[in-house]
């Protein structure tokens, strides 16, 4: 079976997430997405963890599905074309590691699965010993990220962990103010027991293949969504059985992992360099000239994803290593119905004209990037010029730095 999965993602017990982050609103988006396989998020807070355990049941191995009478409230406002899809969950949640190694501060973000509620509840007694779990659905503890693995791998069959967005300047694994220079230097007599990496959405596979060091790693693409409307925004496509052990079988082996759906990397908060503040957006060239410093207040930039790859690339860009699986740069359906409208992505008109489309021809992930050009002419002729420029690559970008979006157009003459 050849399906969509985002396994990380957030509740709305996680700081600074929507409130609207329930079971039935991820589920309804994941439907309108097209997304099968989703990650629950958050495991370890107590109040999401009870209302998982009443408001899921058992699927295929390891896997849940929504209880039978909140499954159809939410199919009864979905569209014919998408309210019968599939959804399943996945036990996840995101750790945040802070902890000091080498002689500097590491703030570590990591993505743990598990196959049953037995293993978390082991998993969650041990991790209450070092903080309180309660405060938010993401827990920051104070311990490595070694021993956050060694915990994890306590639990039994099945259990893994993923460095969660590795680039990212400020808790990736290779981050540039709190990571390190190799996976290896972060898990250290573990790190065998990591075989899956997340590009996170200011890089992509193309990026991390420059760097020799990550080809044994399957690389792995999901939303890190804080709100159930951005659901899907990047996702792995497996062929595998929806299986639980089957997906993990693939993660180790790269069997069934067929790539990605990803951000252009330029789209993501910290694609280049840069001094939010003082408005300075710089690339690594023009960095590296100034020392790492802003040229307007003097203070020290925030290094962006593309200069660390650089800084740790050891072969040309444009190069992949063998036997490892594609991907697709992709931009948001509402995105592109708002570009055609001359309008904000969240404006009523985008949600009624993306309404309509799914409506006629199916989820949104089918429609950028699987469904004929002339299917999606004959509802919107502008919007199938718009994904004509996006398959082909020929988009205009803005990149984003220091915490702010980039944005990617394909209208422009």
């Amino acid at each position: 079976m050849r399906f969509h999965a985002d396994l990380h993602m957030h509740s709305r017990y996680a700081y600074a997430c929507s409130k609207n982050s329930d079971l039935e609103q991820l589920t309804w988006w994941a439907r309108r997405k097209g997304v099968t396989l989703m990650g629950t998020g958050d495991f370890t807070h107590p109040a999401w963890l009870d209302r998982l355990r009443t408001a899921l049941v058992p699927a295929e191995p390891g896997l849940f599905r929504l209880r039978d009478d909140l499954n159809r409230e939410v199919a009864a406002t979905l569209p014919g074309s998408v309210a019968a899809a599939p959804v399943r969950y996945m036990l996840s949640v995101e750790i945040s590691t802070v902890y000091s190694q080498g002689g500097r501060s590491r703030k570590i973000h990591h993505l743990v699965y598990l196959p049953g509620f037995d293993q978390v509840e082991k998993f969650n007694r041990g991790l209450a010993k070092v903080a309180d779990l309660g405060v938010d659905g993401r827990p920051t503890v104070r311990m490595s990220s070694r021993d956050l693995l060694e915990a994890v791998l306590a639990c039994g069959e099945g259990a893994y962990l993923v460095p969660a967005h590795v680039w990212t300047p400020w808790f990736g694994v290779l981050g540039s103010k709190s990571g390190f220079d190799s996976i290896e230097e972060c898990f250290g007599d573990l790190t065998e027991h990591v075989f899956a990496l997340e590009t996170g959405l200011s890089a992509d596979p193309a990026m991390m293949w420059q760097v020799s060091g990550l080809d044994g790693y399957r690389l792995v693409s999901y939303s890190d969504a804080h709100s159930p409307p951005i659901v899907g925004r990047e996702t792995t496509v497996f062929e595998t059985d929806l299986d639980y052990f089957a997906i993990e079988r693939a993660l180790r082996t790269g069997a069934g992992v067929c790539g990605t759906t990803e951000f252009f990397p330029e789209a993501g908060k910290y694609h280049v360099d840069g001094h939010r503040k003082c408005g300075v957006r710089l690339d690594p060239e023009e960095t590296r000239k100034l020392g790492g410093l802003c040229p307007v207040c003097g203070r020290k930039l925030t290094v962006g994803v593309l200069s660390r790859v650089e800084d740790l690339a050891d072969r040309p860009a444009g190069r992949s290593p063998r036997g490892a699986a594609g991907f697709r740069n992709l931009v948001p359906l509402p995105d592109l119905v708002a570009e055609t409208l001359g309008v904000g992505p969240k404006s009523k008109k985008v949600s009624a004209e993306t309404d309509r489309l799914v409506a006629a021809l199916g989820h949104e992930l089918a429609i950028l990037g699987d469904l004929p050009l002339d299917a999606i002419a004959g509802c919107s002729p502008p919007l199938a010029e718009a994904i004509g420029r996006l398959r082909n690559g020929d988009v205009t970008k803005d990149p984003g730095y220091d915490g702010e979006f980039g944005r990617i157009r394909t209208l422009d003459p």
